[in-house]
């Protein structure tokens, strides 16, 4: 039997490479591939790319943790993040706060970090991308 996955994949518009270095200096995000368009084996359909995105990202990966996420810079500039959030799950305060703070540079606050019932710490924000995350400590299972 094979296991289903869901992995996110974020469309950057342009800004895919700045994405990769930031996530890698915020939250030691590990780059496993990047390609761009002009590296494809095939030829982009006429008119699908706007000019100047031939050295752009066709296609990247990369791991926080345990989880992939792809990227890539689309076809076009400009874009909208919109209805969801990634979920970052650390082990300590100290990493939330690590984590948040990085993140949130040049993004915008949407709840600060704080003590929640469900975690000793939880805070919402959206990076200088736009991207939704909400940062929280698991709490230890006891047993």
């Amino acid at each position: 039997m094979t296991s289903t996955l869901v992995q996110p994949y974020l469309f950057f518009g342009g800004r895919c490479e700045e994405a990769l270095a930031f996530y890698k200096s915020a939250i030691g995000a590990q780059v496993e591939m990047v390609m761009k368009f002009n590296q494809s084996p095939e030829p982009q359909p006429s008119g699908m790319l706007q000019p100047g995105f031939e050295n752009k990202v066709m296609h990247s990966s990369f791991r926080v943790g345990d989880s992939t996420i792809m990227a890539s810079d689309g076809c076009q500039a400009g874009v909208k993040f919109e209805g969801f959030s990634l979920s970052l799950a650390v082990k300590t305060e100290a990493e939330a706060d690590r984590a948040f703070e990085a993140l949130a540079k040049g993004g915008e606050v949407k709840m600060p970090l704080a003590k929640t019932f469900w975690s000793p710490r939880f805070g919402m924000l959206a990076d200088k991308f736009g991207i939704g995350w909400m940062v929280s400590v698991v709490p230890a299972t006891k047993g």
